[in-house]
Formats: structure tokens, sequence, C-alpha cells
């Protein structure tokens, strides 16, 4: 284990910190040149006025630019870390001032990495390990001294390094444990993980595996059984998902030029543009849409309804999500224009405006399990599909197809495409992977019976808890008994507008009706529809 210190220095004045550590270890202690090979148990130092980062085992330098705003040398080097050494990475944020490192923090721990933070109790300045441990990402909270004892342990797990970077080793005789976390995940949450891509689960339980320092897999299925907490902890492990505010900015200038012009062409004053964000994780990413959104339309945003729903299936992160509240750090990719017209300054960091929050409507929601969103201009899914096997993207991909407008457009992550579905979508641009709808029948669409999450509940019940805050409960308990009727005891049918387009399958529809671009395909028997079931789509 080598170990590198990245410290806030003054960038006028020589650095002494190598010849004061080299006095309490034994390791060999430098400040670091450019190009310098790290091995194991040295110490390397960054020197002043200089950012450091890592590639494939090298530390390099670059000039500190001119303006201190954006100078965050340990979240510069801990990303470099985490795209360096993926799972082998370990962060640490000591005592120190504002929020600087965070980000890094959450980068090492999507790429499998671990991550602490200081007690704050402990920390002569304690806003830096406070803003670590707001952001949900750190594994331990311990003193300097535990930190030590914490590190020896890991470096000494035989769980750590190549067998964590390497998990086939490890999994190809416990397949049957495998099954049997999936078993134990799907029971606490309802999520359906055997469908995920199977080598990014091997890896984050074999990260909470080394954390716990447990050596067989048959282990920590009986450590999960016994422990409800770490459950929670290996699903909120699976689920992280590193974002930022306009994240590839020139991906949402794409969108911006080549999307919106086309959404916005002869749209009635009073219809509403629609944009569905799934896999939102903390809000960045609805919230940037928002905003590229707003500056596009200008003098005539004030006069344009939008609704953007934002859903993950991750509780805790919409919770954050909804609240908009961010650290300072968010001004190395947000402008301080757009710091100015869409944040406000509250303690230890930003929140979002009200009237982009007001635009912006988050719930649970499962998009591949649960009933979609219809009538929709736009969807954003990036860096989530990624994740997903080959069985949870083809029940996708057509669920996209049919929840969008016939001239909508598909947003997808830089590293995913729509794979064996571009019979489905035209590639508007490759590099930044918007997609538009093609004019062709969407392919059948899987089963979404009325006991689960029914997506079109998520705008009023928003409403409902704006307008009455001790509404929320009383409605919590009046939709938990609707779903318990509809699941149980009604029969399969469709909700549909005045204009005969179908909202919302309820049940299973499948022997009735199969869905189609634009009109009903009849199948074995007609269906008919009671006019008391007829309403309004909201």
């Amino acid at each position: 284990m080598a170990f590198v210190l990245v410290q806030h220095l003054d960038p006028n004045h020589k650095s002494a910190l190598a010849g004061i550590l080299s006095k309490v270890t034994p390791m060999p202690v430098s400040e670091v040149e450019n190009k310098v090979v790290v091995e194991p148990d040295h110490v390397y130092i960054i020197p002043p006025d200089k950012f450091m980062t890592l590639s494939q085992g090298i530390l390099d330098l670059v000039p500190r630019e001119d303006t201190a705003r954006h100078f965050m040398p340990i979240d510069y080097f801990l990303e470099s870390l985490a795209k360096d050494q993926g799972s082998n990475a370990i962060g640490v944020i000591l005592s120190g001032t504002a929020a600087d490192g965070s980000k890094g923090l959450k980068e090492i721990k999507s790429f499998e990495g671990i991550t602490f933070a200081q007690e704050p109790q402990t920390a002569k300045y304690d806003s830096m390990p406070l803003n670590a441990i707001a952001t949900g990402s750190v594994d331990f909270i311990l003193s300097p001294e535990e930190i030590a004892y914490e590190l020896a342990g890991i470096a000494r797990s035989s769980i750590y390094g190549t067998k964590i970077a390497d998990p086939r080793k490890i999994f190809t005789t416990s397949a049957d444990e495998l099954k049997q976390i999936f078993t134990i995940l799907r029971k606490t949450s309802g999520t359906n993980f055997s469908e995920y891509r199977e080598l990014t689960i091997q890896r984050r339980t074999l990260r909470r595996m080394a954390l716990h320092k447990i050596e067989k897999v048959g282990d920590y299925v009986d450590y999960l059984r016994k422990n409800p907490a770490e459950v929670e902890a290996l699903y909120q492990d699976i689920l992280i998902n590193v974002t930022s505010f306009f994240r590839d900015p020139q991906a949402f200038e794409t969108l911006k030029r080549l999307a919106f012009p086309v959404i916005m062409k002869d749209r009635a004053p009073d219809e509403p543009v629609r944009i569905w964000v799934a896999g939102s994780s903390t809000g960045e990413e609805a919230y940037s849409i928002a905003i590229i959104l707003m500056e596009f339309l200008g003098d005539d945003a004030v006069n344009t309804p939008i609704q953007i729903f934002a859903t993950d299936i991750n509780e805790i992160l919409i919770d954050k999500a909804r609240a908009g509240i961010y650290p300072k750090n968010i001004n190395t990719d947000v402008s301080f224009e757009r710091l100015r017209r869409f944040f406000v300054k509250v303690d230890g960091g930003y929140q979002i405006s009200k009237t982009i929050r007001d635009m912006c409507i988050f719930a649970k929601h499962d998009m591949v399990k649960d009933p979609p969103f219809s009538r929709l201009d736009l969807i954003s899914c990036r860096n989530a599909i990624i994740y997903f096997g080959p069985a949870m993207q083809k029940k996708l991909f057509p669920v996209f197809h049919y929840a969008l407008k016939q001239k909508g457009f598909l947003f997808l992550g830089s590293s995913e495409s729509i794979g064996a579905y571009a019979n489905l979508f035209n590639l508007d641009d490759k590099k930044y992977k918007v997609y538009s709808k093609k004019a062709v029948p969407t392919p059948l669409l899987p089963e979404f019976t009325a006991s689960e999450y029914v997506a079109s509940t998520i705008e009023n019940r928003e409403k409902i808890s704006r307008s009455s805050p001790g509404a929320n409960l009383k409605f919590n308990v009046i939709e938990e008994a609707n779903r318990i009727v509809l699941g149980q005891h009604a029969p399969p049918g469709v909700i549909i507008n005045s204009d005969l387009e179908i909202i919302q399958f309820r049940g299973r529809t499948g022997a009735f009706l199969e869905p189609a671009s634009g009109t009903l395909q009849w199948a074995s028997q007609p269906c008919r529809c009671r006019r008391d079931t007829h309403r309004e789509a909201t």
C-alpha cells in the first residue's frame, strides 16, 4: 500500500511537510516531482501550487489554475485515483475547511473503492469531514488512530486487491451464494438484482466483504441474514451512481441544439413540456435539464408549463434530490452565472431555486417493473443502462419507445447505446448519444400488474403534499388501500383519455390487447371499458 498526501498549501512558500513526516515514519517520504512511479510503502506529498493526478501508476503534476475558485486539488487527485486504481483505491478525508475531497470520495466509491472520513469531533477543522460524510459515500468515520488501524487490517486482508479486482476468481464456485444474496436483497427491497450486470454486483458485494474482512462469500451470506443493516448497506452500494451537474457539458449543449427546437416547434401555449429523468440519483441530472431548458426558452419560460418527472428506486437518493441542497464545490461544475440565477446560498452550500424545484417531481419508481410515464417529449437515462443486463435492456427500450411522443427524444450516457434496438430510434448525435423516436410500432411491453407501483399517481401525490403538508400521510394510507384492492380484486383494464389513447395498463391485459404505436392491435377477444373507468389523463 502506497500513501499520497494532498494538502492545501500556500502557493508562494516551499513546503516543509516532507521533512516533518520523515521524522515520524520509517517509510521513505518525498515531495513529488513530475512522472514519479508509485511504489508500495512509500509516502508521496503534493508540492505547492500544483494539481496532481495518477495515471497507470505514475504521479503527474499539473500547473495550478489562475483562479482559486476552482482549486480543488483533493477532488482532482481522488477522481484520477478512482479511475486508475478502481476497487484498489482508498480515499481518506482528514481535518480541513470547505468541501474539497467530497466529490472525489463519491467517485472512489462508485469504482468499488473504500472511503474514510475523520470523526468531526476529533478534527481541528471539521468542514471537510462533515461535507464528505454528507455525501453518503463514506464507509468509515473514525479518529486518525482508528483510521490507521483499519487501513492496516485492509492491507492484510486477502479479499482486498487481486480478488476484489477480479471477482470471478471467488465467485466461480459460489454461484449458489450469489443467488442467495439476490434473494435476500429482493425480499428486503423488492428489487430483482439478478437481471443487473453480474460483474457489477459481484464487485460491490466483494467491496462489502473487504470492509468487514470476510473472506468467503458463504460467510457473507450468513452475515447478511443476521444483520439487516448490512443488507441495506449492500443495497445502497449496488445502487450508487456518481452524478454531477452538467456532467459532460457538451452533451447538454447538443441536447439544447438538437432536441429543444423540435420539442418546442408549433407547440400550443398550454401544452406542457414533459420530461422523464430515469435513474435520477441525487437530482443533479434533472435540475441540469431544467436549467438548460429555461435558458433555451428565455423570456418564454415564464409562460411555458414544464413537468420533469425524476425517478429512482433508491428512496434515500430521492429525498436528497427533492431537497436540492448541494455542497459549495459544485462551483467546479456550475458557472457563476448559473449559480446566481438558479441557486440560493444556504449553510454549507447551495440550494436549487424554488422555481426550478417546482418543475421537478421526484418519486420512487422502477423503470423496468413499474408502468411508464406517457406522452413524453424527452427521456434522459444516462449512466444507468451500463449496469443493466441484456434481459433488463430488452424490457427497457420498448418502454422508452412507448412512453415518448412521436417526435420525442432519448438521451443516454456517453458509454451507452440502444444496442439491438436501432429499429426503434434514430441516432441524431453519435458522440453525445441523442436519439429520436422512429415512427414504428412499439414491441410488446412487459405486463405491469396493478399491485405494482403506479406511475400516474406520482404527480397527484406531489400536488397534494405541497398544498397541505399534513395530507401526505392521509394520501399514503388511501393509496395503499387502493393498491391492495386493485391488486387482489380488480380485473385487467386500461386508462384512456378523450382521444381513446391508452395512458396506463392495469393488470395483465395481454390476453385482450397489446400496445402498438398510435393504434391498438386487438388480440383474441375484444376489451370493453366501462364508462366510469374513463377519465382524463393527468
